[in-house]
């Protein structure tokens, strides 16, 4: 199996694909600006406690009150507490962490009241995303993630990771990170730690580190709260340090800042594969390119298609996510058992596929089509369990009721991504009432025209739905031949599989936006 990463960067936001073997596996979408993302540390101030459910409301500077339970303080909260005064006692000079004294731990039968009161100063960590309603939720552990090491500030143990089999390469590296850790510190080493340099685990170990005592740092300077004191690395690099491995043919990239900062941190972590990540500088579109957007549509929405006309139907609860498998027109040529054996097999493929694709997490309850024969339900049961197994998000598969229904937990850190794979109407905008769609190219003429000769901006991509572009590309004397010889040479036509029937976008030759909307255009937008 060989895996390509496609990273798309924007002005506003970054996307990024995983394809295996050309099949899109994983796909997220943020904003480049995002914050209240997992890994962020705050200083931040406790609202109001909350008795009855043993936890606090802290203001983190979201719109609703992260939610902070006494559980989730964690066992060195005291020690946290007491080095948290010492280093907001002093602004101009840092206490040194190696000499924070430790305290007892936190009493796991113990009273919110009894550790917090509303005002109070806390380190704090987002474990858990906003997700709809809910604002984030907190930890008081403190934690750095990095390729092969987590760092714990006040831990005290050096944990090995239980996939690492070998009895011998454990005690190696229990005991390497023992004679190269910290003071004050406990460490997990990751899986792909196995086999590893001591030189590679111990620069990692000081990037970890310098990251701890940076937070420190602006923790100290932080004068007003809630303040970011530690964000985790941007969304390209986060995932490549979870995901990369060495399979990976290319890393493409469409931004040259981006992509020096993968190019990076890959330089850190496996100096030997740097020559995977390139620069993607094609004018069509990375994603197209690619053949990525065509699957992020044909992927999302309520239903999903697969092998012979079977599909599946995605539905979102606030509670829990109900897929529903259906045979649709197949044809039963080796009766009923077998056809339901073959769509079910087929569903769970389908199935473990979007649910890494789509990030869906908690309760996820799949009707499969129902069978009567037990070793064809272990068959079924089997399967899923194999085809989870390449899902990093902590998971947990019961076989199949009696009323032929299969119960899936899946770690839950983030919303559910979903894609709007429907296209609004760019020229209506649900009005039901459009303009001549023949007229549209003297539409974007007359934003030539404006553009070249009123605003002076004479080389210029214009972005339109491929069939737009092949109508405009059309014949050896060609509209957009006729649009160079009248406005310059500078002017491109490209086609984006991104933009519905009628949407066009102007792009300078540094690839900036220029909105080139008509105030009629912009009001009925909004309006809509």
């Amino acid at each position: 199996m060989t895996s390509e990463l496609i990273i798309d960067v924007q002005q506003k936001n970054i996307s990024i694909a995983l394809l295996e073997d050309k099949q899109l596996v994983e796909y997220q979408n943020e904003a480049r600006e995002a914050s209240f993302s997992v890994g962020n540390i705050y200083i931040a101030k406790v609202k109001k406690l909350m008795p009855g459910l043993n936890a606090c409301f802290v203001d983190v500077g979201f719109e609703r009150d992260a939610f902070l339970h006494y559980q989730d303080l964690g066992s060195h909260f005291p020690s946290y507490q007491k080095y948290l005064k010492q280093v907001l006692s002093d602004r101009k000079k840092l206490y040194p962490f190696t000499k924070a004294s430790k305290l007892p731990d936190l009493d796991k039968e113990g009273s919110v009241q009894n550790v917090l009161k509303p005002g109070q100063e806390v380190l704090v960590q987002i474990v858990k995303e906003p997700i709809s309603t809910k604002g984030p939720r907190l930890t008081g552990e403190l934690s750095f993630a990095g390729r092969f090491l987590v760092l714990i500030p006040f831990g005290a143990k050096v944990s090995v990771s239980s996939k690492i089999k070998s009895g011998e390469e454990r005690a190696r590296l229990k005991h390497l990170i023992q004679s190269i850790k910290p003071e004050n510190c406990g460490v997990i080493v990751r899986t792909v730690a196995e086999g590893k340099r001591v030189a590679e685990l111990d620069a990692e170990l000081k990037v970890l580190t310098q990251r701890w005592v940076s937070t420190l740092e602006k923790t100290q300077k932080a004068q007003t709260l809630p303040k970011t004191v530690f964000e985790e690395t941007g969304r390209a690099v986060a995932m490549i340090r979870d995901l990369f491995n060495p399979t990976y043919e290319n890393v493409y990239i469409n931004n040259e800042e981006v992509k020096e900062e993968v190019k990076h941190y890959i330089s850190l972590i496996a100096p030997e594969r740097v020559g995977v990540v390139k620069l993607y500088t094609g004018k069509v579109p990375i994603f197209d390119n690619f053949n990525v957007t065509k699957q992020i549509k044909a992927s999302f929405g309520r239903t999903v298609n697969y092998k012979h006309g079977a599909y599946l139907i995605i539905e979102h609860t606030e509670a829990l996510h109900v897929v529903d498998v259906n045979s649709g027109n197949r044809t039963r040529v080796n009766g009923q058992e077998a056809n339901a054996l073959d769509v079910n097999l087929g569903a769970a493929d389908e199935l473990a596929r979007q649910l890494r694709l789509r990030d869906m997490g908690g309760i996820i309850v799949v009707d499969f089509i129902d069978m009567s024969l037990a070793e064809d339900r272990q068959m079924l049961y089997e399967r899923m369990c194999k085809n989870m197994q390449k899902d990093r998000a902590k998971h947990n598969i019961l076989p199949l009721s009696k009323f032929g229904l299969m119960q899936i937990t899946r770690q839950r850190v983030r919303p559910a991504m979903d894609v709007n794979v429907d296209e609004t109407c760019p020229t209506c905008f649900g009005s039901g009432k459009i303009k001549s769609s023949i007229l549209f190219t003297d539409q974007l003429e007359r934003k030539i025209d404006r553009l070249v000769n009123k605003i002076g901006i004479k080389r210029f991509d214009l972005y339109v739905n491929p069939y737009v572009a092949a109508y405009i590309n059309k014949g050896f004397i060609s509209l957009h031949r006729k649009w160079q010889i009248k406005y310059g040479f500078g002017i491109r036509v490209i086609p984006s599989q991104k933009l519905a029937f009628l949407q066009y976008e102007f792009y300078d030759k540094n690839n900036e936006y220029i909105d080139m909307q008509e105030e009629q255009e912009t009001k009925q937008q909004q309006h809509s």
